[in-house]
């Protein structure tokens, strides 16, 4: 199995149980078909961004989203089709099946200017905070989306 597989497998793991150690999670991957070392499992979590936290149920190790997002951010403008706006609503036009994760990042700015999202499976609704401000998230999702390409170019 290869380290994409093995990782997947990893969050997937730490997203849906409660896994309190590296012994823990290392019995679970064997069940999943992956036999790991505790190097691989510490070199997966710090590719991951996974740590272990304090919660209120106890000492769990979980996946930081954050860290994800901004593993993927660079990659979004590759995904983007299209943008479009009308007087009131930006439309985005993803690959097939890459809408959501796209929508997941532009609200994970948190941008003041930016009511919420709505991801179907290729196509992202974006509506502003005003429609005032319309040009403003219409610049700031252009600019996201073409990150990746100013740094190849």
């Amino acid at each position: 199995m290869n380290k994409q597989s093995r990782q997947f497998a990893i969050k997937q793991i730490i997203t849906h149980q409660v896994i309190t150690s590296q012994d823990e999670l290392c019995k679970a991957l064997k069940k999943s078909g992956f036999d790991v070392t505790q190097a691989t499992l510490s070199r997966d979590f710090k590719e991951l961004g996974i740590a272990r936290v304090n919660t209120p149920e106890g000492v769990r190790y979980m996946l930081h989203t954050e860290s994800e997002e901004r593993r993927l951010k660079p990659f979004i403008g590759y995904e983007v089709e299209r943008i479009d706006a009308n007087e009131s609503l930006i439309v985005v036009k993803t690959l097939p099946g890459r809408a959501q994760g796209v929508a997941e990042i532009i609200d994970s700015l948190h941008h003041p200017s930016i009511l919420g999202t709505i991801a179907g499976d290729n196509t992202i609704f974006i509506t502003p905070a005003s429609v005032n401000q319309i040009d403003t998230v219409l610049k700031l999702v252009r600019g996201l989306m073409m990150e990746p390409k100013q740094k190849v170019a």
